[in-house]
């Protein structure tokens, strides 16, 4: 008979006993980001690229419309033409029976244009009016024509109408005649077109009202101006 085998054991030192049971050391899981696809970081970034060249684009034609604007003020020096009633002349004033007022005036405006580069077309489609505490006493229209720079020009208007005068209208308008101050509005509409050089701009339309008193309205007599009044507006 054998004696069974010896179990092997292994003797261990205090300090060899305390490493071995000793817990590993604590390592920290740093954690890992993973980087998103391809195509959608190069998405953002062409966006982002396709929204500064859109700025830039802009800034540019901002700044080129501000350099066009300055060389344009700067080179041509635009003002803006001035207009005068200088003469008023009454050819026909007759009050009829039937209280309706027949009248014949010519107007004199005098157009100054200071422009050295800038000419001025009065079309065709133009009114005149004459009135008269609201009511129209004649009309015409101004003639057609082309005013250079530097230039001008004395514009006569022919004026004449039929209206129908109340009998209170004509009270007060006799009353104003022997007063010898009788207040008058001249109202003109007129498209103008803007010649910069060889270039037509667009057709603007252009009005003033003239605020007049007048001393009398007697045919064939002279007619002073004692005040007069003007504004100006301008619409496309």
């Amino acid at each position: 008979m054998e004696a069974p085998p010896k179990p092997k054991y292994v003797m261990l030192s205090d300090n060899h006993h305390q490493a071995s049971l000793r817990p590993p050391p604590y390592r920290r899981n740093v954690p890992r980001y993973h980087s998103k696809a391809h195509g959608g970081g190069g998405g953002i970034g062409c966006c982002l690229k396709c929204i500064c060249c859109c700025y830039c684009f802009l800034f540019f034609i901002i700044f080129a419309l501000f350099g066009l604007g300055y060389f344009f003020f700067y080179y041509f020096n635009p003002q803006i033409p001035s207009y005068k009633v200088t003469n008023f002349r009454v050819h026909a004033f007759n009050v009829k029976s039937d209280f309706s007022l027949y009248t014949e005036f010519i107007v004199i405006v005098k157009a100054d244009n200071p422009n050295e580069n800038i000419d001025f077309i009065y079309g065709r489609d133009s009114s005149v009016s004459v009135m008269y505490s609201e009511s129209e006493l004649c009309a015409g229209k101004i003639p057609d024509f082309r005013q250079p720079a530097k230039n001008v020009t004395d514009i006569s208007i022919m004026l004449s109408g039929n209206s129908e005068f109340g009998s209170g209208l004509q009270e007060a308008l006799m009353q104003n005649r022997h007063s010898g101050k009788i207040p008058l509005l001249v109202e003109v509409k007129v498209p103008v077109t803007v010649v910069v050089g060889s270039l037509s701009l667009k057709k603007v339309y252009v009005f003033v009202n003239c605020s007049l008193v007048v001393d009398n309205l007697s045919p064939n007599k002279k007619v002073g101006i004692l005040s007069s009044n003007y504004t100006y507006g301008a619409s496309l």
